[in-house]
């Protein structure tokens, strides 16, 4: 008789098999890939005994290519085709690009695509094949180390990245051969290695500052469960960004110039080194030798810090709102972990420890947590942790919502909100016998479309003719695990419904993200007059369209002298929406036909009731 193989839910039917499930942290600066062995997370080295992997790519004219260590042998001579921080292009058009004349290799915009690519000697390469090339040198590393076939990664993305980053995130992986369990926020990645290593519980923010990007999250540890209260931080701000602003100050102090796109990258490996040296020194020396120049100057850690400390401001300002989004003050948390190599400089470590009061969380490093969160992540998602206590609650970290009459956005999922999340609104038809809605899906905290994110559009055809606001349409938000966006809209008499995955066209300002709630803050009041002053111009058209189909209809029913009376209330509706920006003035003029067409309508009330009856008698009633 043959036995059967009974598994717990999730668990591989084999209990001596186990799924090889990696978590990578695909870096602006450096990569890892990190697994759970023995029960235990910890990195995985290449042949060399190395765990960072450096996130550069050189391109050869033959089609060949270096990835990592070998690739880095290039930046001082072969600038053009060798890119580093790609992670920063991720679904970005050229036209979001900061400053694109500062990076050493060509950025062009292909036709008919929204993302950017970079000009090689191998041809247009993405952000995403570059990235692609990174991670699959990562899996082969995992399935090398356990010699066997990689069964899944999680992968950590900024907190802050939008749906086009992630989307392009999600691209590089599936390019690279990777079975993708899950998109997971980088600081809440660090927040499980973390918490599961110090048993921590209570209120924690997590600072990360990476090589391109900086985010900022504030969780609640409890238990196995992280709860991700509030999350921010600024897309275009990192390690780069230090390097380029010490580059540019040593340039201005010295007289010096760039040239060509070397100099460009021997600046920048130039101020990196210093920079790094400067963790552990005083006083070192900046040289770099530029096409025609020398460059030798001594540089004090009091230096770089004047020339970057506007860098490191931008930071806690980001951290002031979380908290604010929090509902907190600095004093209600109890820990500040820091992530990212880039969290290494004194000056970050001094700044984030005096405006919370308290030393920083260093006790794990910096480059490396973030990975080993994701490891464990990925260790339960495939099965192998019978346990199963750890429970992940993320958040979402810009509103979404759909363009209604007017120009106006009606959020439906709002920003902060956890995930994997559904929510859904009731709409209905603007105009009689409208057969169609079309909806354009959108992102951000503004109250107005042109002031927010364009993600999808699609349509919703075949409704029921009926009168303006008899239809109900219901729209509906799914956002997944990964933070990915599905929208779908059914007209519920009828039952015909659309859906889209939303998979945005790559390109969105890398500002954009970053000033969208410092933006809604300080627009605020602005917002609210504009809103009002929409809604006025929609509900007076709306009036003077009903009015104008009622007199059509049934305009006989009034005498000359009262046609006259609405006729002049119907032209100073008009006269208003055409010239006045006064939202109280249009909402005068509506209030006064509505209350002058009282009658009217009551007259046709009654004669619809007569026609009603016409013929009947009481009995068949």
């Amino acid at each position: 008789m043959a036995l059967l193989q009974i598994s717990e839910p999730g668990q591989s039917p084999d209990p001596h098999q186990r799924r090889i499930a990696v978590g990578i942290d695909l870096g602006t600066t450096h990569s890892l890939v990190a697994a759970v062995r023995n029960g235990v997370a910890e990195c995985l080295p290449d042949d060399a005994g190395r765990v960072l992997l450096p996130s550069v790519v050189h391109y050869h004219a033959n089609g060949k290519r270096d990835i990592g260590e070998a690739a880095l042998a290039h930046p001082g001579v072969d600038a053009a085709n060798t890119i580093a921080s790609a992670k920063r292009l991720m679904g970005r058009a050229l036209s979001d690009i900061q400053a694109p004349e500062q990076l050493a290799y060509a950025l062009v915009q292909p036709e008919g695509s929204g993302m950017v690519a970079i000009n090689t000697v191998a041809g247009l390469k993405t952000p995403v094949e570059i990235s692609a090339e990174i991670l699959a040198t990562l899996r082969y590393r995992a399935e090398d180390t356990f010699d066997n076939d990689l069964y899944g990664a999680v992968i950590t993305v900024p907190a802050y990245f939008d749906d086009a980053q992630r989307q392009a995130t999600k691209d590089a992986a599936q390019l690279a051969g990777i079975k993708l369990l899950r998109l997971i926020n980088e600081p809440t990645a660090a927040a499980i290695a973390y918490g599961l290593d110090n048993a921590s519980e209570g209120i924690y923010a997590v600072y990360d500052l990476g090589g391109g990007t900086f985010d900022i999250s504030v969780l609640r540890l409890a238990r196995g469960v992280f709860e991700v209260i509030a999350t921010g931080g600024d897309s275009a701000l990192g390690g780069d960004d230090y390097d380029a602003a010490l580059g540019q100050w040593v340039l201005d102090k010295t007289g010096g110039s760039v040239q060509t796109a070397q100099d460009k990258a021997l600046l920048r490996l130039a101020a990196k080194a210093a920079k790094e040296a400067l963790t552990n020194a005083e006083t070192v020396t900046f040289s770099a030798q530029l096409s025609g120049q020398a460059i030798a100057f001594d540089l004090s850690r009091a230096d770089f810090d004047a020339a970057t400390q506007a860098l490191t401001a931008r930071t806690l300002s980001a951290v002031r709102r979380a908290l604010a989004d929090a509902q907190l003050t600095k004093d209600e948390v109890q820990g500040v972990v820091m992530v990212g190599g880039s969290t290494r400089m004194p000056q970050v470590q001094t700044a984030v420890g005096e405006f919370f009061g308290k030393p920083p969380l260093t006790n794990l490093n910096p480059d490396e947590v973030v990975a080993l969160g994701a490891s464990i992540q990925a260790n339960q998602l495939a099965g192998n942790d019978a346990s199963g206590d750890l429970l992940l609650l993320d958040v979402i970290p810009l509103s979404l919502g759909i363009e209604t009459m007017g120009g106006l956005v009606e959020r439906i999922v709002s920003r902060n909100e956890t995930i994997p999340t559904a929510r859904g609104q009731d709409f209905t038809t603007y105009k009689d016998g409208q057969t169609a809605l079309a909806i354009h899906v959108v992102q951000g905290e503004r109250d107005l479309v042109s002031d927010c994110r364009s993600l999808a559009r699609f349509e919703l055809r075949g409704i029921p003719p009926m009168a303006a606001g008899a239809a109900r349409i219901r729209v509906s938000f799914t956002v997944d695990a990964d933070g990915l966006l599905s929208v779908g809209a059914q007209e519920q008499v009828s039952g015909v419904e659309a859906r889209i995955d939303v998979k945005p066209s790559y390109g969105l300002s890398d500002d954009q993200i970053a000033h969208m709630l410092r933006d809604s803050f300080s627009t605020a009041q602005a917002d609210m007059q504009a809103r009002a002053l929409v809604e006025a111009r929609v509900d007076g058209d709306r009036l003077l369209i009903a009015t104008q189909s009622a007199l059509d209809a049934d305009g006989d029913l009034l005498a000359p002298a009262e046609r006259s009376q609405v006729d002049a209330l119907m032209d100073q509706l008009r006269q208003a929406l055409a010239s006045s920006d006064s939202a109280a003035d249009i909402e005068a003029r509506t209030d006064a036909l509505a209350k002058g067409t009282e009658g009217f309508a009551a007259e046709r009330m009654n004669r619809g009731i007569r026609q009603a009856l016409a013929g009947k008698n009481v009995q068949s009633i």
